[in-house]
């Protein structure tokens, strides 16, 4: 040891020693490199990169050995064969080939030590021959023992270099195996240098082909910059590699990469939503994490991914070939299916609930409905189908806002699955329209005690006394098998129970009947009917005469409206006036009838009044007044020649917005009469408070005036009230002699009713003949005045 340090401080440039050193490195990390990627290739490229891995390590060998030559100073000028240079540089790449390819192919316990050993070898061999090449007057003499210990030196470390190559990994592999490779060329080189001696011979003679030590030293320079890139080639190989796999990482699919059907490798996104290491998965089979591999190339199919901690997580694969690290590999691809599973749970339950109360909708209660009877079916058993209608629910959502509007759907949704069973269905239909589906239980029993549970809930929790919007619940219920055997059956019987409790009085429960059904039927034909009646010509407007009591002269018609049915001839106002009303079609049907009355009153030649009757729907419209002047606008009547009839039941529901409306009316100039007066409540407050221009008498007391005595006195008092207001009065209802001669006697103004003229479709024509008769007279008496003046000139 102290033989070799002192042969390098006492004949050695230390500078050059330090160039060869780094030489040495570049080589050795170059050709670990490039040994690195031969590892991952198939048979066929590995040795195309063990044979450039060969050629790096070999020039790094012998660039080193000639460097250090170079530092060398044996006392004497020194030159060297061009041939045995050649033939040292080949035994540089061959001996290193060999050693490497031994180390790398062979199988067996002894590879690693035998290319160690063939390394060795070749670096001696290349150092010896160098040594040979060696031109200069002196020969010399080797220390055998000591040329020997630098052939095992060479060896021993060699080994190791190779074992810390293939059982390290990643950079640590890298930089032990260079380091280890730098030292066993290092001290084989250096012990060898120190065993020899140069015995000065001034005989020898010295060729002059020789190459100097400037040339050597170009030569050098060429082999070390032409290490340095396949240096640079490796680094940049293993960069585009690195990039790579940072690209595949940055995927958001995890990837697998099998060779021969075990797992090589795995990308970060896999690693991290397997939860398993690519040290776990490396050489496994993809079933050993996977439920299965994949159908085929490039056809996606779902499996189920075991994670590490237990649990599986629905993904998709997709299997692709590629050449990986030299290598036909197959790619599984793996998608994690988990959010668009929730993505897709998610739109499916909102395809199927309330969004607002998530309840199931209409759509999963058609569902769930006809389940339950199939179910009722194959057990013999019964199902209770409920229809809840909330009360007062507009009048809340119209006065406190929709956000209070929903909250209170929301109490409702909690409150019905509060007092439900898990077996029962509770739904949204729509609106405030809710439904449940009891398919367990002894039936009726079941549904009278489900019914007095939300009712008493109901009541618990929507008090209306402390609650102003708190709301009601209206409750109708159908049974299977005894109410209907389809689902349509049941729910139209169920919806028609619901509809006869808000006919009869909210707030109640009511189970369906056949009776029920049939006269819920006949309205609501009726109702359906009647959204179409105007489109199709069903409806017409009949005039009846309203005439002065005493002298008889018509003084106005009043419209009425006439239906009539098809299938069921004229149908009577009071059968379908009240189903309209109820339903909203009346809104519809009266403006229709005033246009009509308006527009027949203008071709009429006298200036009469019309009369039409407007109902207590119509003035829930903000807008009647407005619909109303213009009507007036477009047909060219004068609003002081229409009078609007309502009734007091108009001024219950909202009379001070009632009363705006009318004295807005009243200013247009259109007249007001107070109908059917008598037979409401509050008849006297009504007329204080609002200046009627008309009264009519009922015809509920013209009726009975021939003998009620009470009724006449009814009259009597309300045409002597009607007098005292200034107000003229009407009677309605007059069919008999009797009757007209009684309200003649007791002050009556005007009279209308069978007995003085029924309803005329086209009165226009019968006022224009009245008028022609007129004329007739007024000219046959001019000309009689005519002719008598004559005369008397």
């Amino acid at each position: 040891m102290f033989a070799v340090i002192t042969c390098i401080r006492d004949y050695h440039d230390w500078r050059l020693v330090l160039v060869a050193a780094a030489v040495c490195l570049i080589g050795a990390m170059a050709a670990m490199l490039l040994l690195s990627r031969a590892q991952e290739c198939d048979a066929g490229r590995r040795k195309l990169w063990i044979g450039a891995a060969a050629f790096a390590f070999g020039t790094g060998v012998w660039a080193t050995h000639f460097i250090a030559m170079l530092a060398y100073d044996g006392g004497m000028p020194i030159g060297y064969q061009l041939g045995l240079t050649t033939l040292s540089f080949l035994l540089s790449v061959v001996g290193s080939w060999a050693a490497i390819l031994v180390a790398s192919e062979s199988r067996g316990r002894f590879s690693r030590i035998r290319g160690g050993v063939l390394m060795a070898l070749g670096i001696a061999a290349m150092h010896l021959t160098g040594m040979q090449a060696i031109e200069t007057q002196a020969v010399i003499v080797y220390d055998p023992y000591m040329t020997l210990s630098a052939v095992l030196a060479g060896a021993l470390l060699s080994s190791a270099a190779f074992h810390a190559f293939f059982e390290l990994k990643g950079p640590r592999r890298l930089l032990a195996s260079s380091i280890t490779f730098v030292l066993a060329i290092c001290a084989l080189h250096f012990i060898s240098m120190a065993s020899i001696t140069l015995v000065p011979d001034p005989g020898k003679e010295v060729p002059a082909t020789v190459l100097d030590a400037s040339l050597l030293a170009a030569i050098v320079v060429v082999a070390a910059t032409t290490l340095i890139l396949i240096a640079l080639a490796a680094v940049f190989i293993e960069s585009h590699l690195t990039d790579l796999r940072g690209l595949a990482n940055a995927s958001q699919e995890g990837l697998l990469i099998l060779r021969e059907g075990r797992i090589i490798d795995a990308n970060e996104r896999f690693q991290g939503l397997s939860g398993w290491k690519l040290a776990d998965l490396a050489g496994k089979a993809p079933l050993a994490v996977l439920s299965a591999q994949g159908t085929g190339q490039n056809r996606p199919s779902e499996t189920l991914l075991n994670t590490r901690n237990g649990r599986e997580i629905a993904v998709e694969v997709t299997a692709s070939r590629i050449v990986y690290r030299g290598h036909n590999c197959e790619v599984l691809a793996v998608r994690d299916l988990t959010e668009r599973r929730q993505a897709e749970e998610m739109i499916e339950h909102l395809a199927h609930h309330d969004v607002l109360t998530d309840l199931p909708n209409r759509s999963l209660f058609d569902t769930r409905i006809r389940q339950a009877l199939q179910m009722a079916e194959r057990k013999n058993s019964a199902v209770a189908l409920f229809y809840l209608d909330l009360d007062r629910f507009k009048a809340v959502n119209d006065i406190f806002g929709h956000a209070e509007g929903d909250r209170i759907l929301r109490k409702v949704a909690s409150i019905l699955r509060r007092v439900a069973d898990e077996s029962d269905t509770v739904a949204r239909l729509g609106g405030d329209e809710f439904a449940i589906i009891q398919p367990a239980g002894q039936q009726p029993a079941a549904a009278q005690k489900l019914a007095a549970d939300i009712l008493g809930e109901f009541a618990a929790e929507m008090d209306t006394a402390r609650d102003p919007t708190a709301v009601g619940v209206s409750l109708g219920i159908a049974l299977y098998p005894a109410d209907g055997a389809a689902a349509e059956e049941l729910c139209n019987n169920a919806d028609t129970a619901l509809y006869r409790v808000k006919h009869d009085g909210r707030g109640k429960v009511c189970f369906f009947d056949a009776e029920m059904d049939k006269t819920a039927r006949n309205r609501r034909q009726i109702e359906s009917e009647l959204r179409h009646a105007i489109i199709r010509n069903q409806i017409h407007v009949s005039y009846q005469p309203i005439r002065d009591a005493l002298s008889g002269e018509i003084g106005g018609y009043e419209a009425l409206m006439r239906w009539n049915r098809p299938g069921h001839g004229l149908t009577e106002p009071d059968i379908f006036i009240p189903i309209a009303e109820e339903s909203g079609s009346i809104v519809q049907l009266g403006e229709w009838v005033l246009q009509q009355a308006c527009r027949e009153a203008v071709r009429w030649p006298l200036p009469l009044m019309i009369a039409v009757n407007l109902s207590p729907v119509q003035f829930m419209l903000p807008n009647l007044c407005e619909r109303i002047e213009a009507i007036l606008a477009e047909t060219g009547l004068a609003p002081s020649r229409l009078e609007l009839e309502i009734t007091e039941a108009a001024l219950i529901r909202d009379r001070d917005r009632v009363m705006t409306t009318l004295l807005r009316l009243h200013k247009l100039g259109v007249h007001i009469v107070m109908d059917d007066f008598g037979t409401g409540f509050s008849s006297l407050s009504n007329l204080r408070s609002f200046p009627f221009d008309k009264i009519k008498v009922d015809r509920s007391f013209t009726g009975v005036l021939e003998h009620d005595a009470a009724a006449r006195s009814i009259v009597r008092a309300i045409i002597g009230l009607g007098h005292s207001l200034g107000m003229p009065v009407v009677t309605e209802g007059v069919e008999t002699e009797m009757q007209r001669r009684i309200v003649v006697e007791e002050g009556c103004a005007q009279v209308q009713g069978l007995l003085l003229g029924k309803p005329d479709i086209e009165p226009s024509i019968k006022l224009a003949a009245h008028e022609n008769v007129l004329t007739a007279q007024i000219e046959t008496g001019v000309s009689s005045l005519r002719g008598a003046h004559g005369a008397g000139e």
